[in-house]
């Protein structure tokens, strides 16, 4: 049985929760428990997250952990002396350490993302790599695994992140019930992006979420501004400044945003090859499809599909 500590403090940010959940399911579908769960703090005893719910925790002590996973807080927290030494400590006693969010900065307080890959919530990944500039910070990723070291993004993020160790240690079949039983819609992979198309655009009215919701589900036709219209129930020209009105884009620049997302998604969680992705997302041909993953994403779509395939 492996032992996971999850490392509190005060004004935790209590979504992190939700990460234990994963080790939780395993321990209930495998023939025998997997995982032992222990709640750890410099000094023990109740500790109050940022909403006020208090958890009751272990002390730091001479225990040694399989894993040891810092959670986050809603801004970055200064880690004491007594947590820079456990963490150190843990660094070389554990098989691996990880934090969630803002938990982060602790690791790079305590001198272990010198050089290494690492993500947090992206309101404060400028912030790591200013503080920490010996970091090299993926601003966009939903988690990054550099070793022994692993960090996720905010808030949900931390059950793609277990999600992920749970894969690494029993295989993707289990990682993959879990995440069904825990109702999730898919899952996500480290180099996915932290941001969701349809969020970022925040269509105000339903015509308008309507459109873009027949736009998601019908990449692989043309998707004319008419066509568009015609599934919010507006004239052409009551739909065009509408649109832009509310998502301040025009209606061929947010289809492409979700054609780029739905093509990134592809490559890094299928075998598809990119000429099948392009087709299925609704790019005219690959070419295409690679300007504009080069002029959003910074990289062609190969690239991302090799570091999808290292599990980076």
């Amino acid at each position: 049985m492996k032992n996971i500590g999850f490392v509190l403090y005060e004004d935790f940010q209590i979504v992190g929760f939700a990460a234990a959940t994963v080790f939780e399911v395993a321990n209930m579908d495998a023939a025998a428990p997997l995982y032992a769960i222990t709640m750890l703090s410099e000094h023990g005893g109740p500790v109050k997250s940022s909403c006020g719910v208090r958890i009751d925790t272990v002390a730091f002590g001479s225990q040694v952990f399989d894993s040891v996973i810092v959670l986050g807080a809603l801004n970055a927290v200064e880690a004491s002396a007594a947590m820079i030494d456990f963490l150190r400590r843990a660094s070389v006693e554990s098989r691996r350490v990880a934090s969630i969010c803002t938990g982060a900065f602790m690791l790079a307080a305590a001198g272990l993302l010198d050089g290494r890959r690492v993500t947090t919530h992206w309101y404060e990944a400028r912030n790591l790599q200013r503080l920490y500039p010996k970091a090299r910070v993926e601003e966009d990723s939903i988690f990054v695994k550099d070793g022994n070291v692993w960090s996720s993004a905010g808030m949900t993020a931390s059950i793609d992140l277990c999600l992920a160790l749970l894969e690494a240690d029993h295989g993707v079949e289990l990682a993959r019930l879990v995440a069904r039983k825990m109702v999730m819609y898919h899952r996500r992979s480290g180099g996915q992006s932290q941001f969701s198309a349809l969020l970022e655009l925040e269509p105000k009215s339903d015509r308008i979420q309507n459109a873009l919701a027949y736009a998601k589900s019908n990449l692989r036709k043309e998707l004319s501004v008419d066509e568009l219209a015609d599934a919010a129930n507006l004239s052409r020209r009551q739909f065009s400044r509408s649109f832009r009105l509310e998502t301040g884009q025009s209606p061929a620049k947010a289809v492409e945003t979700l054609r780029l997302e739905a093509a990134r998604l592809m490559i890094e969680e299928t075998t598809h090859s990119i000429d099948v992705v392009a087709r299925e997302s609704g790019f005219a041909d690959t070419e295409r499809m690679r300007r504009a993953f080069i002029r959003v994403y910074g990289q062609p779509p190969q690239a991302i599909k090799r570091a999808a395939q290292r599990g980076v």
